[in-house]
């Protein structure tokens, strides 16, 4: 038996045999390496897809397919108010300014682009738009009537109902969030929130923010700062270091706020450093926007303390004008987290430390180090701009990857239910799609 074996071994057959089973050894190798080539390929296609960073494939996927419904503002009663007024004469073009600006440019990009779908049944999320803070900052309509026309649409949109919201986007841009909508506990509480804003406690019990469902996303920033020649530019245009007058600037009204008055009072301590004027609403101490650029430029460091809200606009803008960010605001949340480390690029120190302590260690960092900071920061600052998909990396980019992340196969509610052959009823058993 084992000397027919080792005849059976030794055969040509055998060898011939071996000869397959090596040569498909050698090309299964073969393969694997080509195929991990093309995979490392196709990841390194997807990260260029972002600019310069990657979305974590856990929990997010390896490319975005997400489908979304944009509410037309015809389809839902109230609707066209919440974006127009009362008489429908404030234009998306009044809008585009200030915080409430991104209400428009989320608005445009989300009709614009390749993840929108017309069909409600294909859809992954339903995007609402309205201009409210604007809409009420210019008169549109008052508080009673925001609140009106917000019960009106929620209350009409059948898809709402089938998931209680959750599957509803809604943008608030400013610092008072959601509660614009004063019942918004009671109407959206499960819907998510596109907003800069992720503490609002200190003129409210609760904050309008919950991590689990809602996304953080950049301040407005001009998209004039990205064309070339535009009457912005050369005012944003950065220094050298060594040209540059101050180690450090603060360029906001004070609104009577503790951490902005103690800044206030370090600059009159040492106003070689720390430039930080007292504007206010009056014209004679209004800057001038081309004129708060050429200032902002003008130090190594731009301070970014708490307002009226957790977050401010001057962190984003710092980007631009190339000075190292320092947030002096404790509970701020800021944008994208899961794929920035903003240790890299700027300084949180506690507002509790305002003081000669925070200007000091400041006076430590060596230039080289500066500098570093500020190339890292040259890097993430296109994901604080609104622009169309055709940018590799935007901040859109970045909210399309946070949504993805929240989408759901299954929707159900309070006021859905299901029976044995997949169809969707409501409490009468009425089906519904």
């Amino acid at each position: 038996m084992g000397s027919s074996s080792r005849a059976a071994c030794s055969s040509p057959s055998a060898v011939r045999y071996l000869g397959v089973v090596v040569a498909s050894v050698l090309c299964t190798r073969l393969f694997l390496f080509e195929a991990r080539d093309r995979c490392e390929t196709s990841s390194e296609a997807r990260r260029k897809n972002v600019g310069e960073f990657e979305w974590p494939e856990l929990g997010y996927g390896s490319h975005l397919a997400l489908r979304i419904y944009v509410y037309q503002e015809s389809e839902v009663p109230g609707l066209k108010e919440l974006l127009s007024g009362r008489d429908n004469k404030i234009s998306p073009e009044d809008c585009l300014k200030g915080q409430y600006g991104t209400q428009v440019k989320i608005h445009k990009l989300l009709l614009e682009s390749r993840y929108r779908t017309l069909d409600k049944d294909d859809a992954d999320f339903f995007f609402v738009p309205t201009y409210v803070k604007c809409v009420r900052m210019k008169g549109g309509l008052s508080d009673k009537e925001i609140d009106f026309k917000f019960i009106q649409i929620v209350t009409q949109m059948p898809y709402f109902r089938r998931s209680g919201g959750r599957d509803h986007v809604f943008v608030f841009p400013s610092g008072i969030g959601a509660h614009i909508f004063k019942h918004w506990p009671v109407y959206l509480n499960r819907s998510i929130f596109l907003t800069p804003e992720g503490d609002r406690t200190d003129k409210r019990e609760t904050s309008a923010f919950n991590t689990w469902k809602d996304v953080i996303i950049p301040g407005n920033i001009d998209n004039d700062i990205l064309l070339q020649g535009s009457a912005i530019q050369q005012f944003i245009k950065p220094l050298p270091l060594a040209k540059r007058n101050y180690l450090a600037n603060y360029f906001g009204r004070a609104q009577n706020k503790t951490g902005r008055l103690k800044l206030l009072k370090l600059a009159k301590l040492y106003p070689d450093e720390l430039e930080a004027p007292d504007l206010t609403f009056s014209a004679s101490s209004k800057l001038e926007r081309k004129e708060y650029f050429r200032h902002l430029r003008n130090a190594k460091f731009c301070l970014s303390p708490r307002g009226e809200s957790s977050w401010t606009l001057r962190f984003f803008e710092s980007f631009f004008v190339e000075c190292v960010p320092v947030i002096l605001s404790d509970r701020i949340e800021l944008p994208f987290q899961n794929v920035l480390d903003y240790r890299k690029f700027s300084i949180k120190w506690p507002s509790s430390r305002t003081d000669e302590q925070l200007l000091d260690y400041l006076r430590s960092i060596p230039d080289y180090e500066i500098e570093a900071m500020i190339s890292r920061g040259r890097s993430v600052r296109c994901l604080w701009l609104y622009v169309g998909e055709s940018h590799a990396c935007s901040a859109m980019t970045g909210i399309l990857w946070e949504l993805q992340r929240k989408s759901r196969r299954f929707h159900q509610s309070q006021d859905t239910f299901w029976l044995h052959n997949q169809t969707l009823v409501d409490e009468d058993l009425n089906a519904i799609k």
